[in-house]
């Protein structure tokens, strides 16, 4: 017999993702650039690998041009299929050149990403197909970028497999592998192209190394300590500094979820104070929101555990089930309950 459990711990998770969804309407997009940074990081990681694994001696950037005599699936790779391909990359000054921006690398990436399901080759020409949206000359100098950007992965593949591993580094060696990384970006592209493409990854990777070097300076007291990171934090391009902080008031209104359960006045002060009024609201109605949900998923849960040892199988247990989520839930809350039926 499965358990009832499992879906009731996806609660506190899905409130968090409402919680963090409602403050990024308010905030005008505080908490995208530090996931985006996160997810584009790990991706580059991931499709540089996989491009060691399938490089040859000739190099990746003589790839980039043969689009016309590749034959790419009509189908997308099974990764990107319901995947929005990246917008906002396809940026020209006044007079018809590339603007380099870190949309681009992110169009570059979410093709890369499916290496593995597809060829090199069958997503350079991908990437070849969506440049074609260009005009001359910047179509030319997207196709130069990505032949530069294809040969670096490649490059900062082979610099950190000669890094080996497991060794715990200090701030020091991981300030020296940082600017060895930092040149070999401007070895293979150009500096205006190199800051687009990395400047908030730079920007993280220096204020780690400082964390870490303050984490592990012991002359420092507890007061010092913390003023020494703020300090770091404040040196952060600003949305990233922003979505630090917005983080930290999550993580501060969770604990108070906690601590104030059974005082439901004394948490919505805290709400107000913390986030003021139309939030707070926003918030309040949101937990509601939630609570309503639960004991409608407990009261749906035990009856379809009923019903799964009630002796009913095939189209009749199937539709049985659909009765059921039908008197419990809205036309949208029986997606969200199916969904969460199939995990359990």
């Amino acid at each position: 017999m499965r358990s009832l459990a499992r879906p009731c711990i996806l609660i506190p998770f899905i409130l968090t993702l409402l919680l963090v969804s409602s403050w990024y309407l308010l905030t005008s997009q505080a908490v995208t650039p530090a996931q985006t940074s996160t997810e584009l990081r790990r991706s580059e990681a991931e499709s540089s690998t996989g491009l060691a694994r399938v490089a040859t001696a000739t190099a990746p950037s003589t790839l980039v041009g043969r689009a016309k005599v590749v034959s790419v699936p009509e189908q997308l790779p099974a990764s990107l299929v319901g995947a929005s391909v990246p917008g906002g990359w396809n940026q020209v000054n006044s007079v018809g050149d590339l603007i380099p921006t870190p949309a681009l690398r992110q169009l570059f990436e979410y093709y890369l990403s499916a290496l593995g399901e597809e060829s090199l080759e069958q997503l350079v020409a991908r990437i070849e197909q969506t440049l074609l949206a260009l005009q001359e000359p910047a179509r030319t100098q997207a196709l130069d970028t990505l032949r530069a950007y294809l040969d670096y992965k490649l490059a900062i593949s082979d610099l950190e497999a000669g890094y080996g591993g497991g060794t715990e580094l200090n701030a020091v060696q991981m300030q020296q592998r940082m600017q060895e990384i930092q040149a070999l970006r401007r070895v293979w592209l150009d500096s205006a192209t190199a800051d687009a493409f990395f400047a908030q990854d730079e920007a993280i990777d220096r204020f780690q190394i400082e964390k870490l070097r303050i984490s592990r300076d012991s002359s420092l007291t507890e007061e010092q300590r913390r003023l020494a990171l703020a300090q770091a934090e404040d040196a952060l391009p600003d949305p990233l500094r922003q979505a630090r902080r917005e983080t930290r008031r999550f993580t501060d209104y969770e604990k108070a979820r906690q601590e104030l359960a059974n005082d439901p006045e004394a948490l919505q002060n805290w709400r107000r104070e913390a986030f003021g009024i139309e939030t707070a609201q926003r918030l309040q109605a949101l937990e509601q929101e939630q609570a309503h949900w639960n004991q409608r998923w407990q009261a749906y849960s035990a009856q379809r555990q009923r019903l799964l040892i009630s002796g009913l199988a095939g189209p009749e247990l199937k539709q049985a089930i659909a009765d059921l989520r039908d008197q419990h839930f809205t036309d949208a809350e029986r997606v969200r309950a199916q969904a969460l039926d199939s995990i359990r």
